[in-house]
């Protein structure tokens, strides 16, 4: 059984019960119960649960029941503090498992190492009362080359001599990095730098030739559905600064992050181009989509223009096969945000132009007027936003359906 951010069956998943499981009624919601279930707090469907006597204890999760967490999905951040806007410590992956020191609503504190711990979000993994058996051991790190005749040059600098040449799938084993540059081992057993915006790190699946089995998929879901949400910007390139100082960058990683917490709540397979404030090449994140054969590729941004008097949100798209997608997305907005509706527009961007998939750039506000930049910080806005994107995704596959 589901519990969920809100008392609703379109809001994201937190965790799951099984048969049996018992949990704290915090407070009645009507139709629903806010639940405390190992220190999660949620909501159930009252139709699915029985609810203890007065005259019975009711039994709340004590803390020691609770002593691992296991990683569920291919890359998770964990944070310095329980919030998205905290800064990233580290990257765990898949099926590493590890102490659990504390609980904070829908946010476990994991011991990393014996020195070191994070806040990682309850929704991407599973907690479990049996203890960690053994120290998860990391794996030695690989890239693979995205185009053929990548140069592989002597030190980290374009400016630098070409060692060697790679071509698209080739992989090499990291031996450092320096900043937006991978030190690698070349077959001779010499070293040398290709940029990280020219090669894929492994977080990202590549598609195999051996496809999965095609899943039934229902109106309302998106089971079986792979979707690249393409966070704007990072590192270096920091997009628009607003006129009360907020960095698009942060704001893009953001709305994210809460986007894709709905769309795998409702069975859809979610890759971001970037999970922490990174650069990346505007065609590697295209090729992310091409990689995976998305489903539909969805790049977010935050817009600022000279005229501070111009607000609201706007949907782009350039190619014939894109313009569904995009007004879909534009329609799912208008009915979550109260910011102006600027429309799906025609936009000759490049992830846009040199994407094979169903693409949509989102403008998601202007922060350079003063009221939208508000608006857009807040966290009901960034809430807002990911459910109106949410439901232009889902009724943009619905329609597929009825074709």
């Amino acid at each position: 059984m589901n519990i969920r951010a809100q008392a609703d069956i379109s809001s994201s998943v937190l965790a799951q019960m099984s048969a049996g499981d018992q949990a704290l009624i915090v407070n009645d919601a009507g139709n629903w119960l806010e639940i405390d279930f190992r220190g999660v707090n949620g909501f159930v469907s009252k139709q699915y649960i029985s609810t203890a006597g007065q005259n019975q204890e009711k039994p709340a999760p004590a803390k020691s029941d609770v002593s691992s967490f296991e990683i569920a999905v291919d890359a998770l951040n964990v944070r310095n503090q329980p919030d998205l806007s905290s800064s990233i410590q580290k990257t765990v992956k898949k099926g590493e498992v590890f102490p659990v020191r504390s609980i904070q609503g829908n946010w476990v504190e994991i011991q990393i190492s014996e020195k070191e711990s994070g806040w990682v979000y309850a929704f991407h993994g599973h907690l479990s009362d049996k203890p960690v058996q053994k120290a998860a051991s990391p794996k030695a790190e690989n890239i693979t080359i995205l185009t053929d005749g990548t140069n592989l040059r002597t030190s980290p600098s374009t400016a630098s001599a070409v060692a060697s040449r790679a071509n698209a799938g080739q992989e090499f084993s990291v031996v450092d990095k320096q900043g937006d540059w991978y030190q690698v081992l070349l077959p001779d057993g010499q070293n040398a730098f290709v940029a990280n915006w020219v090669v894929t790190n492994g977080e990202t699946k590549v598609q195999t030739a051996e496809a999965p089995e095609p899943q039934t998929r229902k109106k309302g879901t998106l089971n079986g559905l792979t979707i690249v949400l393409d966070p704007g910007h990072g590192g270096n390139d920091g997009g628009t600064v607003g006129v009360r100082e907020t960095k698009e960058k942060d704001l893009t990683l953001k709305t994210s992050e809460i986007l894709s917490h709905h769309l795998r709540s409702a069975g859809a397979e979610v890759l971001l181009t970037r999970q922490s404030d990174v650069y990346v090449d505007l065609r590697t994140r295209v090729s992310t989509g091409h990689q995976v054969a998305a489903d539909a590729f969805i790049s977010l941004h935050y817009d600022a223009t000279d005229d501070n008097s111009v607000s609201g949100f706007t949907s782009y798209y350039m190619l014939d096969y894109q313009q569904a997608l995009a007004e879909s997305i534009n329609d799912g907005l208008s009915g979550k945000i109260d910011l102006r509706n600027r429309g799906a527009r025609h936009g000759n961007y490049l992830v846009l132009r040199e994407n094979k998939q169903a693409a949509v750039l989102v403008e998601l506000g202007y922060l350079s007027n003063y009221n939208d930049e508000r608006i857009v910080t807040s966290s009901k806005f960034q809430e807002q936003a990911a459910l109106g994107l949410y439901d232009g995704l889902v009724n943009y596959f619905d329609a597929k359906l009825s074709q």
